[in-house]
């Protein structure tokens, strides 16, 4: 009997997006799957939706809002499944994506216990546009050097990219709930580290929907930004519990720097603080992105007050 796998959605807010979504999980070519959406306490139509769903043998749940990761958790304890899909409910899968990972994990060099991976492309509208931009990530991996590759060059793999053996997921352990950004980095970071090998399936592809306005990767609060700089904590931790060496400390002192950059001037003392672990594990060579202004100004004012600056006339 083909394996069953379990595609659960977390759900909050989702209307304009969600039918798409879960079009897209109907329509997998594979024949066994179960679809278990968690409406995290939704103020829109995003329920409504989701029960017109049911009939096709969409299973709806409620929660009062709790987050996306505890909504997660809800699906994860609920699900059956031998195999786990998580699919965020403004993104979408191509139909042969579940189809093709499972082929690909039934065929060498996989092993027990590997997990897949798949393209992944961004778009806003259209899908048919999605750009395809990492491709870095896109091969097979042993566990270690894919967190080297995600933490020291800033490469990922959309969440929506991961087909998860349920034994795996059961090693990882739940989704942290204490997380609302970068929830999925950190989880991941887990679930890779609880694998054998990462086993690239060049077949079916993960959407991205992106540059959406109030997604939760966009929010610059006090409470998004020490969650990631928590995560960011955690997800050293778990790299350094693996191999602490010269190479993990390298890949390590990059991200933190990276951190720095990335969430000043909103919480300069949290950037001050990531600058610090930076030095602490040999320092980084990484300079600021940016256009070629900010650049410009960065050689002559200092990264920071730069920043600044550019912030100021993007006000205007």
């Amino acid at each position: 009997m083909s394996p069953l796998v379990s595609i659960l959605i977390p759900c909050s807010n989702a209307a304009p997006w969600l039918a798409a979504t879960l079009a897209s999980a109907l329509a997998q070519t594979h024949p066994r799957t179960e679809i278990i959406i968690v409406d995290d306490g939704s103020s829109d139509h995003s329920l409504a939706i989701a029960r017109t769903f049911e009939p096709h043998g969409v299973r709806v749940v409620t929660q009062p809002n709790a987050g996306a990761s505890a909504a997660r958790n809800h699906a994860l304890r609920l699900s059956r499944g031998d195999y786990i899909q998580f699919l965020d409910a403004d993104d979408l899968l191509t139909p042969d994506k579940i189809a093709a990972q499972l082929t690909a994990l039934r065929s060498p060099p996989a092993h027990a216990d590997s997990i897949a991976t798949c393209r992944w492309g961004r778009f806003s509208r259209d899908p048919t546009n999605a750009l395809f931009v990492d491709d870095a990530v896109f091969r097979d991996f042993a566990p270690l050097d894919y967190l080297l590759a995600h933490t020291g060059a800033a490469r990922m793999i959309h969440p929506a990219a991961w087909l998860v053996p349920r034994a795996v997921a059961d090693r990882a352990g739940p989704w942290d709930e204490s997380l609302s950004l970068n929830d999925d980095g950190e989880y991941f970071a887990r679930v890779v580290l609880a694998a054998s090998a990462i086993v690239f399936s060049s077949a079916g592809d993960s959407l991205y929907r992106s540059n959406l306005s109030g997604s939760l990767s966009r929010q610059r609060s006090r409470r998004a930004l020490e969650s990631v700089f928590h995560s960011v904590e955690l997800i050293a931790a778990h790299l350094r519990r693996a191999e602490d060496s010269p190479r993990t400390q390298r890949a390590l002192a990059n991200y933190w720097q990276r951190l720095a950059f990335e969430i000043y001037p909103d919480a300069p003392d949290l950037s001050r603080r990531a600058e610090a672990e930076s030095r602490a594990l040999g320092g980084s060579t990484l300079r600021p992105t940016g256009g070629c202004r900010e650049q410009w100004a960065a050689r002559l004012l200092g990264w920071k007050l730069a920043r600044r600056l550019q912030r100021l006339v993007s006000r205007k």
